[in-house]
């Protein structure tokens, strides 16, 4: 009688969104639904407070025939040294790897909801400072659990979705200012529906 073989993660060929924390992770679950992206969007791959412990998650998964779209803050790179060599390690070491996309947001994921509705690159000193002029646009917007969990405020983006790829392109990264690198994954998810 044969007994079964213990695997350790089972993988999927495909999409595979790995994520610093649960932001992103309500954003790509609810970009999933919406517009029927064929990745893999579990969370597991979250809650990876540090580029070490997300670079543990991308060698799992490309050990499979994965890519790894990679969604993270790179406010504490701004702040620390360390941080900053560590992320520069991180970017030179999957750079060229076709498998791996690299989906930086300086200082927050929040900069990219905010290239939603305005062109800008605009310094912001960190995520409370984006929040403050995103309120502006999403008028209930909070980083909270309850309200992440909700469908509403990620349908309220995907209708200008395109303006945050094209803003986010035209302002490109400059050292210093706000930028995001979230269109990359979108525009590798929109291409293999």
């Amino acid at each position: 009688m044969g007994g079964r073989r213990k695997k350790g993660l089972e993988l999927k060929q495909g999409i595979y969104i790995v994520g610093e924390g649960i932001t992103e992770q309500y954003y790509f679950s609810h970009l999933k639904q919406l517009k029927n992206y064929n990745c893999e969007v579990k969370p597991r791959f979250f809650g990876k407070t540090n580029i070490f412990e997300i670079e543990k998650s991308i060698e799992k998964l490309l050990s499979g025939d994965i890519t790894v779209i990679c969604v993270f803050d790179a406010d504490v790179s701004e702040r620390n040294m360390v941080e900053k060599e560590k992320l520069q390690k991180f970017i030179r070491k999957y750079k060229n790897n076709p498998n791996v996309i690299i989906c930086d947001s300086l200082p927050s994921i929040e900069f990219w909801f905010l290239l939603h509705f305005k062109k800008t690159n605009k310094t912001f000193q960190n995520g409370k400072a984006i929040n403050k002029e995103l309120l502006v646009f999403i008028k209930d917007y909070e980083k909270t659990e309850d309200y992440l969990k909700k469908l509403a405020w990620v349908e309220q983006l995907v209708e200008i979705q395109d303006n945050a790829c094209n803003n986010a392109k035209i302002i490109g990264q400059v050292e210093g200012n706000s930028y995001s690198n979230i269109y990359m994954g979108i525009d590798r998810l929109d291409n293999i529906r």
